[in-house]
């Protein structure tokens, strides 16, 4: 191996599985499009064959990475932005899970199970992280810390058809009160302190993300629309009207692996709005999810080639 692709192994960031989660989202995103497409779901088989392989690709170089820089992983551990990235690494496993739940329930089942117990070790470590002896400044924190959150409320999604409906409202539960908690406190952040740098500041989009992804997980419990559902999918379109009015800004920022925070958050609103489309019969929300859609698929495809293209100059995998 040469001195320069020795150091970029080293510096293999555990943000590359943000991209695995942009990439199902599509996947899931056109899935769930595809009772009113159905040329969708020809698409949808397409998206999640390239995002296992982007998923096992990923693995397998951060895998390498551990064994060989042990210590550049434990440094990860210790950022505090990156530490919330950790928790990526099983949400893609529920998401594949949920992907290949369609063709082979019982494969998705033992991934799924993978997930969901390395997803309870994650947040309990990371949380575990945030508060220890470690002292984290206001700056620190961004939406990006949402994560772990959001991975506890995508347990559900696919754990309540597979009939683990108990283990589904513990997650679901976990995922909403630190969701809370940790509302309280970006917005205090966001408010009352210096702006995000604008390296993380596309990390923003994840406001999206928790009422979007805890609607689709409501109702995989409950099996229909209430009251509390419709709050939890207006307040993903009240965000996402916040995250519109800070497109200016956004596109004027370099771009850095955190410009795939804005694929899933996307995803998850596409996909909300094509459920809630199916279980209400309302035509609005389905032109919601195919606008949100056709945004997504550009965003993904503007996201891909970007990388690709960073990777090539040596942008990315270099010490910051």
């Amino acid at each position: 191996m040469s001195e320069q692709s020795h150091n970029r192994l080293e510096h293999f960031p555990v943000t590359f599985f943000a991209i695995v989660m942009g990439l199902m989202g599509l996947t899931l995103a056109m899935h769930a499009g595809a009772p009113a497409f159905a040329w969708l779901g020809v698409a949808s088989t397409g998206m999640m064959v390239a995002s296992a392989v982007a998923f096992a690709a990923i693995s397998v170089i951060y895998v390498i990475k551990a064994v060989r820089f042990p210590g550049a992983v434990a440094e990860e551990w210790h950022h505090p932005a990156k530490l919330a990235f950790f928790p990526t690494i099983t949400i893609s496993l529920l998401l594949l899970a949920t992907t290949v739940h369609a063709y082979n329930p019982a494969l998705a089942e033992v991934i799924w199970l993978i997930g969901t117990v390395g997803q309870g070790v994650l947040t309990i470590a990371v949380i575990s992280g945030w508060i220890s002896h470690r002292s984290f400044e206001v700056g620190h924190l961004t939406p990006a810390w949402f994560i772990p959150a959001v991975g506890n409320v995508i347990v559900p999604i696919a754990g309540a058809r597979m009939g683990y409906i108990e283990v589904s409202w513990l997650f679901f539960s976990g995922g909403m009160i630190f969701w809370l908690v940790l509302l309280t406190l970006v917005m205090n952040r966001l408010i009352f302190h210096d702006p995000i740098g604008a390296r993380l500041f596309p990390t923003m989009v994840i406001l999206i993300a928790p009422p979007a992804i805890a609607f689709l997980a409501y109702v995989s419990m409950m099996g229909f629309v209430d009251g509390f559902a419709r709050m939890l999918i207006n307040a993903a379109f009240i965000f996402t009207a916040l995250v519109l009015a800070q497109v200016p800004r956004l596109v004027k920022l370099p771009f850095a692996l955190s410009w795939w925070a804005l694929s899933f958050p996307l995803a998850g609103l596409a996909i909300a709005s094509f459920r809630f489309s199916q279980l209400e019969g309302s035509r609005l929300h389905q032109s919601i999810g195919v606008i949100v859609l056709l945004v997504l698929t550009l965003v993904v495809i503007g996201l891909v080639a970007r990388t690709v293209m960073g990777i090539a100059r040596g942008e990315i995998c270099r010490p910051e």
